[in-house]
């Protein structure tokens, strides 16, 4: 009996044992599948806008315009001449310094984003060579005609949104050509006449106090104004035994860039890296002018077609890149380190002024 019973137990033990085995076998397996981390996509390359502003011709008036990486818009419409003179961007603005007549005389004119606008009222003649933008303020140098007993007198005008300030300091002629603001610092460089010589003079003004960078015996202008790391570059000319010579001035002390056996001129300067580049031109045996190129006041080979007049009038630089705006004979023209960009076709003359290179 006992083994019976004991027989049945066994076989009870054995399929409770073969049931619960049956049951961890036939349980579902789950699996979890890792999906692999998405690459980073990978930064866009950054987008260089090339930028230049100044006129061409359409055979009888000059149009004021603007390029943008060769694409040309016309801010005037042709009716009467208008010249582009000076571009800056801040964000998405755009903004073109220069003059338009308007029939009778010549009008001091900003463009914003195409939008013309008037800063001189048109009762005489306004002149806007040079524009920076800081903050919401708007500042443009330039000059103003003024009737007087005898004659007509040139003022050196630095408006800032629309209102004029006057930077003669004396009675005889004044022509502001460019405007650079540091922080709370705006300068101005030009040149005034000399009432005892007649000779013009180099100067600046820093919030509107004059420093003379000649002395007057010759005639000289100072034509642009950088400033990096609270150092004053102008970039200008001085007249010396019939010639014209191109220098430039840091922090006063001058620094002749061409050699005065032809005629030159240094019309732009820009600061990068510590290396200085300055834009001009030098006439070659034949009196043609030679866009021409700086660094570190040492020449750089002539960037112009040779044997036609050319000239540079700006320079800009970014990071490696080195943008001169310029003419080459009829053709406004930007070389990017050397190699020249033809914007127009040469039919008529056309030259770029400024160029602003706008990174993104």
């Amino acid at each position: 009996m006992k083994t019976i019973i004991k027989l049945s137990i066994l076989i009870l033990v054995v399929t409770f044992v073969w049931a619960c085995s049956k049951d961890e076998i036939e349980q579902p397996v789950s699996i979890v599948i890792e999906e692999p981390e998405p690459e980073p996509l990978p930064n866009p390359e950054p987008i260089i806008d090339v930028y230049a502003v100044g006129y061409e011709s359409d055979g009888v008036k000059n149009i004021a315009k603007i390029w943008k990486n060769g694409v040309a818009t016309a801010l005037t419409n042709g009716a009467n001449n208008a010249y582009a003179s000076t571009v800056h961007i801040i964000g998405e603005d755009i903004y073109v310094g220069g003059d338009e007549n308007n029939g009778t005389t010549s009008v001091a004119t900003v463009w914003k984003n195409g939008v013309k606008i008037p800063i001189s009222d048109g009762s005489r003649p306004a002149f806007l060579s040079s524009i920076f933008v800081s903050g919401n303020d708007i500042y443009a140098a330039g000059m103003e005609v003024f009737p007087i007993s005898n004659g007509e007198r040139y003022m050196a005008r630095l408006w800032k949104n629309g209102t004029a300030i006057s930077l003669n300091e004396r009675k005889g002629h004044a022509w502001a050509t460019a405007v650079f603001v540091d922080g709370s610092d705006v300068y101005v460089a030009g040149y005034e006449e000399d009432e005892t010589t007649k000779n013009f003079v180099a100067k600046i003004w820093k919030n509107g106090v004059a420093t003379s960078l000649t002395d007057g015996l010759l005639s000289a202008v100072a034509d642009d104004i950088f400033i990096s790391n609270n150092d004053v570059y102008v970039s200008g000319s001085q007249f010396k035994n019939g010639k014209n010579i191109a220098y430039i001035w840091k922090n006063g002390s001058a620094t002749q860039l061409s050699n005065g056996t032809t005629n030159a001129a240094a019309y732009s300067v820009f600061v990068s890296n510590n290396d200085i580049y300055v834009a001009g031109s030098v006439n070659d045996s034949e009196q043609n002018r030679m866009a021409t190129l700086w660094k570190n006041n040492f020449l750089v080979e002539p960037i112009s077609t040779k044997g036609i007049d050319a000239a540079a009038t700006s320079v800009f630089v970014l990071e490696d890149i080195v943008f001169v705006g310029g003419s080459d004979g009829k053709v406004a023209s930007v070389w990017e380190n050397g190699k020249a960009i033809a914007l127009t076709n040469g039919a008529f003359n056309a030259q770029v002024n400024d160029v602003f290179i706008n990174k993104n």
